[in-house]
């Protein structure tokens, strides 16, 4: 299945692998209750950003990562989530796992708390 939609920043058209994405980007960097007709839309990676470094808090950002894709992104499965940290603070999120319609693999690197 070909899905289409608009580059974010641009407005150009993006289809397939690049419209995931921009989904999957777009699912975990809304925080809960900031869309107004969609309260419920998002993750709560924002709430855990500024917590202090731990096993613990890994597992709640894995946790939140994992909730928010399994409700709004139904065209993956998740096979693997990695969350890396440095000594600043910075964290990388990387994804791993399949689209559910054709098996094709993904892999997805997003940074978290870098601005």
């Amino acid at each position: 299945m070909t899905y289409l939609g608009m580059h974010r920043h641009n407005g150009n058209a993006i289809s397939d692998s690049a419209h995931l994405r921009q989904s999957i980007n777009d699912i975990l960097i809304t925080p809960l209750g900031s869309r107004v007709m969609r309260r419920d839309y998002g993750s709560l990676l924002s709430r855990l950003i500024d917590s202090p470094q731990s096993p613990t808090l890994q597992l709640k950002m894995k946790a939140a990562i994992y909730s928010a894709l399994l409700r709004w992104e139904n065209r993956i499965t998740l096979n693997a989530i990695v969350i890396t940290s440095d000594i600043d603070g910075n964290m990388q999120i990387d994804l791993s796992g399949h689209q559910r319609d054709s098996g094709v693999p993904f892999t997805l690197s997003l940074p978290i708390g870098e601005q």
